[in-house]
């Protein structure tokens, strides 16, 4: 197989993926998604949009985002240039674990995958100057139908790498869990 997939401790709907690396003198080579070992962890997943995102400064946060459903989006993100801390956070109704996060570090040197299912909002943090991500993403961008979770809701929790966060007019008016707009029922 040519991933190892790990379900995230406390948010097992989270999966932490490392491809298997190949490499000699000339480089390397990797696969980064394979539908049949996928869809044999447990993600069925069919991708209708790649977004790329690069940020230009340590400290960026963007997030926390999702959409609504039937808008829903689930996400396989990697970085593929620098590092960065990467955060999902539980809002679906009636979870265990709603309103829990989890963060991954993904970066260009370790290569990991995180999937977030639907139902989870999704943000992160550079943890260097002009890191990049790609997600692959189940559902299109629908401007309309998508929120925001307040970035640094206390009920939530979430412990970011950094003193001093850059953050867009948007992302710092999130809205805090106990008051945001979610349509999301957990579904075991």
């Amino acid at each position: 197989m040519a991933f190892q997939f790990t379900p995230v401790t406390n948010i097992p709907s989270l999966i932490v993926i490392e491809p298997k690396v190949f490499g000699d003198e000339r480089g390397w080579f990797a696969e980064m998604y394979k539908a049949t070992d996928f869809v044999a962890h447990g993600i069925d997943a069919h991708f209708v949009q790649i977004s790329h995102s690069k940020s230009g400064k340590i400290g960026t946060i963007r997030g926390l985002h999702f959409q609504l459903a039937p808008h829903t989006q689930g996400k396989l993100v990697r970085c593929i240039r620098g590092k960065v801390h990467d955060v999902a956070v539980d809002i679906r109704k009636g979870s265990p674990s709603f309103s829990k996060y989890a963060a991954v570090e993904l970066s260009e040197e370790n290569k990991k995958l995180f999937w977030i299912p639907p139902g989870f909002a999704h943000g992160f943090c550079a943890l260097t100057d002009g890191a990049e991500i790609e997600y692959y993403q189940t559902q299109e961008y629908s401007p309309e139908n998508e929120r925001s979770l307040l970035w640094n809701d206390p009920t939530v929790g979430v412990v970011w790498p950094t003193s001093s966060p850059i953050l867009s007019p948007r992302d710092s008016a999130g809205v805090p869990i106990d008051k945001l707009d979610y349509n999301f029922i957990y579904s075991p």
